[in-house]
């Protein structure tokens, strides 16, 4: 046949062309081995000692190995195991995103009774030698995933419990096409539903990881559990002094917010190193394995059009929710916003402003009234929350009016302002208003200290003196019989 009529033959037949040094020779397609890939999942993101555990996955290999290690003050590998069965490549849902994936279980194992509690990253891997007669390359693939260990015994070896933003994590997880963002999103559209059983996404080693080392260097032992262990495991925080919440934690169900209000209630302590705490409320489903929320579409929740909007999965301090953040944590994002981040304050000092020095809070730093900390290492960025405030004298005072405690004292604060393209779509709230992230403490049975600011965890990392020393105080002072006076 002539050059043309090769040419269409080879291209239907489906072959490569490859260039060697006496001209072209062609490999059949059949040759060329496929991707390697591997993705996959836990069965559950909360575990106990003695719990079975099993992971879900699709891959291209006849076989993968996995690595799960415990991240802390140090990186510690618990378990190993190469040539598991690989189980073979699996079809994504068109609704993996909000349903989950369906993949079939791969691996078993039951959690030991010697796993300590902790944030436990899964890595999965995957290795050939490429193709039989070309593309003879050693190719590797990895996919991460983790799980949450809670304590078997609670108390018994920490007296702070360290509630992970797992909620969160899940929000901003795209992984199938959406999340409840619109901003990386298929087609830019916004999810109202994502499920925990999909490869997931992880922010912990931006905020709760840095804290997590500072604290266990320092003598400060963490128990950890997931935000819906507190609706799912309340009978855990009847064994701690001191219950924590760092970096991110903006996603809350109304189960958690009543066992969380109800155990400081009974005089127990909470410390925020936190920003944007508390924004959205979500409707957990499928047991927990999914978490559903309309956000600014909070007309589209069928909750919407009930006489009972308790529930309603728009944010706290939404008018028709009637529940603002402010009531557990003295602070919320509509009296707060954002600073260095979203085009708000972004030569700003990210740092805080002292106004009572003399406070508990800030003992053995040597601050000053009017002086600032923490601007090294911006601790005062991307989401800040504040509460309605009145200034005296140049000094804050809380309204009350926006739910905050009575008891609330502003300590420090930095300014912060919504970013008009992605807030202020609620309408009651003042458009182009400057609010201000509160550094502050209430007490309401137990004490509840709060900083505001969702990167207060980054002056740990960057050794800042004042933000080490005070977060010091509070982990010391709330975890006596005395702290919550």
């Amino acid at each position: 046949m002539n050059s043309l009529r090769q040419t269409m033959f080879l291209s239907t037949a489906m072959v490569i062309a490859v260039l060697a040094s006496n001209g072209t020779r062609l490999y059949a397609q059949s040759d060329i081995p496929p991707g390697l890939q591997i993705e996959a999942y836990p069965d559950r993101i909360s575990v106990v000692a003695g719990d079975p555990l099993a992971f879900h996955t699709s891959t291209t290999a006849s076989e993968y190995s996995i690595e799960i290690a415990r991240l802390g003050a140090k990186r510690e590998v618990v378990f190993q195991k190469s040539r598991i069965p690989g189980g073979g490549l699996h079809p994504i849902p068109e609704n993996a995103s909000a349903n989950g994936c369906g993949w079939p279980v791969t691996y078993k194992t039951t959690v030991p009774a010697d796993w300590k509690s902790g944030y436990y990253s899964v890595t999965f891997k995957v290795a050939d030698n490429g193709g039989k007669f070309v593309v003879r390359n050693r190719r590797t693939a990895e996919a991460e995933s983790f799980f949450v260990v809670r304590p078997s015994q609670p108390g018994t070896g920490a007296k702070i419990l360290l509630q992970l933003s797992t909620n969160t994590y899940n929000a901003y997880n795209n992984w199938g096409g959406s999340s409840l963002y619109a901003y990386h999103g298929r087609a830019n559209l916004q999810g109202h539903r994502v499920s925990f059983q999909r490869p997931q996404a992880s922010q912990f080693s931006n905020w709760e990881l840095p804290f997590t080392v500072w604290a266990e260097n320092n003598g400060f032992a963490l128990d950890f559990c997931t935000n819906m262990d507190l609706e799912e495991h309340p009978e855990l925080l009847a064994h701690y002094p001191l219950l924590l919440s760092v970096g991110h934690d903006e996603y809350w169900s109304s189960g958690m917010r009543d066992q969380a209000e109800a155990y400081i209630a009974r005089g127990g302590n909470m410390a925020f190193f936190s920003g944007n705490t508390c924004c959205w409320q979500v409707r957990p489903e499928e047991n927990g394995q999914a978490l559903t929320c309309y956000k600014q579409a909070f007309n589209l929740d069928p909750v919407y059009a009930t006489n009972d909007h308790r529930l309603l999965s728009t944010i706290w301090s939404h008018h028709l929710v009637s529940r603002p953040e402010n009531q557990l944590t003295g602070v919320g994002f509509l009296f707060g916003g954002y600073h260095r981040s979203h085009g708000q304050f972004m030569e700003g000092t990210g740092a805080f402003r002292v106004h009572h020095a003399d406070h508990w809070v800030f003992g053995g730093t040597d601050i000053k009234r009017d002086e600032e900390f923490g601007g090294k290492d911006t601790i005062v960025g991307y989401e800040c929350d504040g509460c309605e405030l009145e200034w005296k004298d140049g000094l804050p005072f809380p309204t009350f009016r926006d739910g905050t405690p009575e008891s609330f004292q502003v300590l420090a604060t930095c300014p912060a302002k919504w970013a008009p393209d992605d807030c202020e779509w609620y309408e009651k709230w003042e458009k182009g208003r400057t609010a201000a992230a509160c550094l502050g403490v209430y007490t309401k049975g137990g004490t509840v200290f709060t900083c505001g600011s969702t990167d207060w965890a980054h002056g740990l990392r960057g050794e800042d003196p004042v933000v080490q020393k005070i977060t010091s105080n509070i982990l010391t002072r709330l975890t006596q019989p005395s702290g919550n006076k």
